[in-house]
């Protein structure tokens, strides 16, 4: 018997902003979901897998029009003509009372109850598949405690969108403990909600898959699913990468780094091996560069200087398909910033007063709350609401993130110190 568990499709989930970076592969992110959903089914069909579990939003929201749900309902089509069952549990993002839009659905589908935990037996395979869909977007009770008992005789499998106990970066839902899953007596819990792959347990066997496709930085590395094969009492499961486009997170060292000419070598270097081994798919990446080099004044005196050589790069980047989403820059100045505290002038007084911010996190709150009032209101409409985009993703610090502001208030003072470019001997005076 072998079956495949997914989940956190978030089929058409919208992807805001990108239009803004220019030269942005827009058709390829936007059907990014779609294709991997394609890559599933294909696999399904190859591998002639008995069904599919999924576990959880399968669609990102209520859908725009029908078009979402019949591209869905052909792929679920294709798995029929197959002969491969298909069960479904919804989540917090596709739960039963949020979506409003509705096609029936194909009769290999089995959509579990959202009033009451269900079995679906499958005698010929001797399996059991118990789940519980979502009644609404929050289900802050273990619903655990709900689902039937094991069937004697069968290989049990619980179908469940869950929180567990709580994880980094996702909301509380449905939460339950490692040990409400195995006193059901289960073999497999097929568990969805959290977007990075986890093996929770391996005696039973409780996995998250992780989600099928990135859709941002913050997703990074493959995603796909789980390809499970049972034979007597053996379990072996495979993880099978199946995105279109994979998100990285490059972070690259510029301290060695003295002159722009070293650039080039460096980032392709590092972007060459953050594409190794990777597949054809669309690589999407964010580069951070970090370190005390003096190629920091460089860019204060002419910023976009270093985005501008990551992305030239990137384009040497041989054997894959790169995309430069974003350039960070955590770079120092290797001015000595203590000597420069020590003088009298003005760039004296700017470093101690940094300091004395370092050390006062409300004084440090209500600077940066006073100058982005003072500054926003001045920016065009478009680029305010792309702040306000980068901000509810998490790509801009909040004002109560006191280790964030405080880094780009330091990264501030550094780009006024590298302008003025004040030699260290003037500096100590």
């Amino acid at each position: 018997m072998r079956f495949i568990h997914t989940a956190d499709l978030h089929i058409d989930s919208p992807l805001r902003g990108l239009s803004r970076y220019q030269g942005a592969p827009l058709e390829r992110l936007r059907s990014a979901t779609r294709r991997a959903l394609e890559r599933l089914v294909e696999l399904a069909v190859e591998e002639k897998v008995d069904f599919v579990l999924m576990a959880g939003d399968l669609y990102d929201r209520d859908w725009q029009d029908f078009h979402t749900g019949l591209f869905v309902n052909a792929q679920l089509v294709k798995l029929k003509n197959a002969g491969i069952q298909v069960f479904i549990v919804q989540g917090n993002h596709d739960a039963q009372s949020h979506m409003t839009r509705q096609i029936p659905w194909p009769d290999n589908v089995k959509v579990f109850s959202s009033r009451t935990a269900e079995t679906a037996h499958l005698p010929a395979l001797g399996v059991a598949i118990h789940g519980h869909s979502f009644p609404n977007r929050e289900v802050p009770e273990n619903l655990v405690p709900g689902y039937p008992p094991a069937l004697p005789g069968c290989f049990n499998i619980g179908l469940l969108h869950t929180s567990l106990t709580g994880m980094d970066g996702h909301d509380t839902y449905a939460p339950a403990t490692l040990s409400d899953l195995k006193a059901k007596g289960y073999d497999y819990w097929a568990l969805g909600h959290v977007h990075a792959r986890q093996v929770v347990c391996e005696a039973p066997r409780v996995v998250f898959p992780g989600n099928l496709q990135g859709r941002h930085a913050r997703e990074t590395g493959p995603k796909g699913c789980e390809l499970v094969t049972v034979e007597g009492a053996t379990l072996t499961a495979r993880f099978v990468p199946l995105d279109v486009v994979r998100w990285h997170q490059v972070e690259i060292d510029m301290q060695p780094v003295l002159q722009l000419d070293e650039v080039r070598r460096t980032v392709v270097q590092a972007l060459q091996s953050a594409v190794a081994d990777a597949g054809e798919v669309l690589h999407a990446m964010r580069v951070v560069l970090t370190g005390q080099t003096p190629l920091q004044a460089l860019e204060a005196s002419q910023p976009g200087t270093l985005e501008a050589a990551v992305q030239a790069a990137a384009q040497e980047v041989s054997g894959a398909d790169v995309w430069i989403e974003q350039v960070k820059l955590r770079l120092r100045s290797p001015l000595d910033r203590e000597r420069i505290g020590q003088g009298a002038g003005a760039l004296g007084e700017l470093v101690r007063w940094v300091d004395e911010l370092s050390s006062d996190g409300p004084a440090l709150e209500q600077f940066c709350r006073e100058a982005l009032t003072e500054v926003l209101g001045k920016l065009p409409a478009e680029v305010q609401a792309a702040l306000a985009h980068d901000l509810a993703e998490g790509d801009i610090p909040r004002l109560d993130d006191e280790v964030a502001l405080l880094a780009l208030v330091k990264d501030a003072e550094a780009t006024l110190l590298a302008r003025l470019n004040i030699p260290e001997e003037k500096s100590a005076a």
